[in-house]
């Protein structure tokens, strides 16, 4: 499974990192890998949010961190 592969990278959580439910999925994971590692799915979309010109830079940072 997912979880005994390690392959959940990203899961919703609040401030404190408790995961929270926030789209509905199973566990709250919003991110997962491939057993090699070397593919990454991700939702939400981080893309969408990289210039303050469409309202936020958030992803961006997200980018960068793997980017590092």
């Amino acid at each position: 499974s997912l979880k005994e592969n390690n392959q959940i990278l990203v899961q919703c959580c609040d401030a404190s990192g408790t995961p929270m439910v926030l789209n509905g999925s199973v566990e709250q994971i919003a991110g997962v890998c491939n057993k090699k590692k070397n593919v990454f799915g991700l939702m939400p979309h981080p893309e969408r949010a990289i210039e303050l010109l469409l309202g936020s830079d958030d992803g961006l940072k997200m980018f960068a961190g793997l980017a590092s």
